[in-house]
């Protein structure tokens, strides 16, 4: 009988970095650790006035979409261009009041400002009016934020293991830990197990963007595997502390009073209009917020970590900054920064130092990258579009049971990745110690 065929892959070397948190905190700037609450009240500002522009330019615009005051060739473009107007008014709010999201968010990590009872205000009505419990969700993205990239701590995007896929067991002669070979027999049993078409990935990524968030919210999906009736409306979820039951009502408060003034808005001003004008773009947030954490915490070449192995700077290390829409072009790049405060280009920075402002953490992520980049660390992702969900959603489907630092492998078996260490990095010294 002849041997075993093998598929064999070359793995790109991925830094396991040994810094110590004061090693990531002393290359930031002190000022970029100051907080205000009047300048970031002014991105609020901003922020509704963009979609305040929006919602006038659209308005204005779809007056002038009658016999009256337009001529166009056919009967049937005149709904299709009010149907053209009204889908742009709902992405382009949905990107904006993504925005809005992101400035509660800094409220809960307290960097809007110097005031806890301010940041938890401004916080809990701005969650709230985008269906956010903002106190449970506070408290689960504080847990996720010191166990980034934990298997067993971590409260968003674990990778599923190959156990919990239901699949075949690790085969050490057929297979390797580190997913650099695979023989053709378990290649095929694992792409017969998972599945990998392009119309699937389609699906399975589309149905991930449009609903995660509330999946994860509800259900705890992409989270750890908690006990049923563990959610983010539950006070005695395993999730949360005793004395923290307050503040889970409270959020809880905060969604009750946001659905009656969903219905209560539908009863006034019609299911349509609703629909229109606040529900399509309450989707749009959604689906921006999964696609951004989404492609912060999943790629390829990016570890995952057991308790022997994790620590805090490991895991705050564990993301990538990518630019939002920049797979659109260079403006479109500047836009999706500018609507999203830089949440996607700054996220290192956001992991090493969540009390830094959004517009503190250019300057200060800057900084951060330079000491990394020269420890051979990879900083920057491929541009965060549909096309790189696709992409990921395709070549992150498991990690394996075993091991202490794991990356994701793909359909058949194979992993793009293998940790390094520091000292087997490029030195920044400018000496080359090899020829």
């Amino acid at each position: 009988m002849g041997a075993q065929r093998e598929i064999v892959v070359e793995q790109e070397p991925v830094v396991i970095p040994d810094f110590s948190v004061k090693d990531l905190l002393g290359v930031i700037p002190a000022h970029c650790h100051k907080r205000s609450a009047f300048r970031s009240s002014l991105y609020i500002v901003m922020d509704v006035a963009v979609i305040t522009a929006v919602y006038n330019i659209a308005t204005f615009v779809d007056s002038f979409l009658n016999p009256e005051s337009l001529s166009l060739p056919h009967p049937l473009l005149f709904p299709l261009a009010r149907f053209a107007i009204w889908a742009l008014y709902g992405f382009w709010t949905g990107l904006f009041a993504t925005g809005l999201w992101v400035v509660a968010h800094e409220c809960g990590h307290q960097a809007f400002s110097e005031s806890k009872f301010v940041n938890n205000a401004v916080g809990w009505v701005l969650h709230s009016a985008l269906g956010v419990p903002y106190h449970s969700w506070r408290i689960t993205h504080g847990q996720h934020h010191a166990s980034t990239g934990h298997m067993t701590k971590d409260q968003v995007f674990v990778p599923p293991t190959r156990s919990q896929w239901g699949l075949k067991p690790f085969n050490p002669e057929q297979e390797n830990l580190l997913g650099s070979r695979v023989s053709e027999e378990v290649s095929k049993e694992l792409w017969d197990a998972l599945g990998d078409s392009p119309i699937g990935a389609m699906i399975g990524s589309a149905t991930y963007l449009l609903g995660g968030w509330p999946a994860y919210l509800i259900l705890n999906a992409s989270g750890q595997k908690y006990p049923k009736g563990s959610n983010h409306f539950n006070p005695g979820a395993i999730m949360f502390k005793d004395r923290e039951w307050g503040q889970i009502i409270m959020s809880d408060v905060g969604i009750i009073l946001w659905i009656a003034g969903v219905i209560a808005s539908i009863s006034v001003y019609g299911f349509t209009n609703v629909f229109v004008l606040y529900l399509i773009p309450y989707l749009w947030v959604n689906h921006w917020l999964v696609l951004i954490t989404f492609l912060q915490h999943t790629d390829p070449l990016l570890p995952h970590y057991r308790a022997r192995e994790h620590t805090f700077p490991r895991g705050a290390l564990a993301t990538l900054d990518r630019s939002l829409l920049g797979d659109l072009g260079s403006f479109m790049g500047w836009i999706g920064a500018l609507a999203t405060h830089g949440i996607s280009e700054t996220h290192i920075c956001h992991h090493v130092a969540s009390k830094i402002p959004h517009y503190h953490a250019w300057e200060a992520g800057e900084h951060l990258k330079r000491k990394l980049e020269a420890a051979g660390m990879r900083t920057e992702g491929a541009p965060a579009g549909w096309a790189e969900v696709y992409r990921v959603f395709k070549e992150c489907k498991f990690v394996e049971d075993e091991g202490d630092i794991v990356f994701f492998k793909d359909a058949r078996g194979l992993a793009k990745a293998r940790p390094v260490y520091n000292s087997d990095s490029p030195s920044d010294s400018g000496i080359e110690l090899e020829k």
